[in-house]
């Protein structure tokens, strides 16, 4: 078993490290945090320098500035790749994570090799735009706790939830945690920045996996085929019978899929001469 410390960046950030290799980072997704990625901790470090750190507003890192941009959290990241010595890194985003990676790639081309956007959001319907404004409204209010349950029966899988109870009452407490501006923070640009420099998309050149899971409501398989079609040579891949939090729910599954994209993307980088 991976036991890791988390350590901290000179801006504060927390993160974990192991493994050796070209170096693939994780990203969360909004009122999680970086323990969310044990099952691809194991699954990668054999095979790569893996990396997992907490957004801002999130775990044990900052909380960000109340008018901070998604530019903001790129940022975050840009300074983790500088503390740790890499010049580049395949980024791994989920849900908010997504639109974090998305933006360093727009922001910090010459930082990322190859990146994967799992489970995250793009040209949202004007129903699902309004159902994520409404729940950002609650949270304002009533804080991180307010939508935790209706959103765990949208991450989960009604057996995945009475199977695993425990691990469902942690993510709940971990959701309650988090501070509250932080966390309306994060949660509002995960409501609106679903279209963040989608014109600009096109810029973006590295070997890039759009995924998510067939059964995953918000982040839904039309909106991963549209954001792959904005991407110059994206594939996408759409998990059968999977909901929102495939990482956790199906860790092997999704690892292979992952394992399979990050291995082509070796060789594609390679063949081009790019050394991580």
């Amino acid at each position: 078993m991976i036991r890791l410390t988390a350590e901290r960046t000179p801006a504060g950030t927390s993160y974990l490290a192991t493994g050796q290799g070209h170096p693939v980072v994780l990203i969360h997704g909004v009122g999680l945090n970086k323990e969310m990625w044990g099952g691809q901790v194991v699954g990668l470090a054999p095979h790569y320098q893996v990396i997992a750190y907490d957004m801002l507003g999130h775990g044990a890192s900052p909380r960000p500035a109340a008018d901070t941009q998604l530019h903001g959290y790129a940022e975050q990241l840009e300074e983790l790749l500088d503390h740790l010595g890499l010049a580049q890194a395949t980024v791994i985003g989920f849900s908010m994570g997504g639109l974090v990676a998305r933006a360093f790639a727009l922001h910090f081309p010459q930082r990322i090799s190859g990146m994967v956007i799992l489970n995250s959001v793009f040209n949202r319907s004007a129903e699902q735009r309004a159902g994520v404004i409404a729940r950002t409204s609650q949270a304002a209010e009533h804080g991180p706790d307010a939508n935790a349950a209706e959103a765990l029966s949208r991450w989960f899988s009604r057996e995945y939830q009475a199977a695993n109870p425990a691990q469902i009452a942690a993510i709940r407490q971990v959701l309650a945690d988090n501070d509250p501006q932080g966390y309306l923070t994060t949660y509002t640009l995960f409501a609106t920045q679903d279209m963040y420099r989608a014109e600009d998309l096109g810029r973006i050149q590295v070997p890039t996996l759009i995924a998510t899971g067939e059964l995953d409501p918000g982040s839904t398989p039309e909106m991963a085929r549209q954001l792959a079609a904005h991407i110059p040579g994206a594939q996408v891949a759409i998990l059968p019978e999977q909901r929102h939090m495939m990482p956790v729910e199906s860790p092997r599954l999704v690892n292979q899929v992952l394992l399979e994209f990050l291995t082509q993307a070796d060789v594609n980088n390679q063949a081009k001469g790019i050394v991580a």
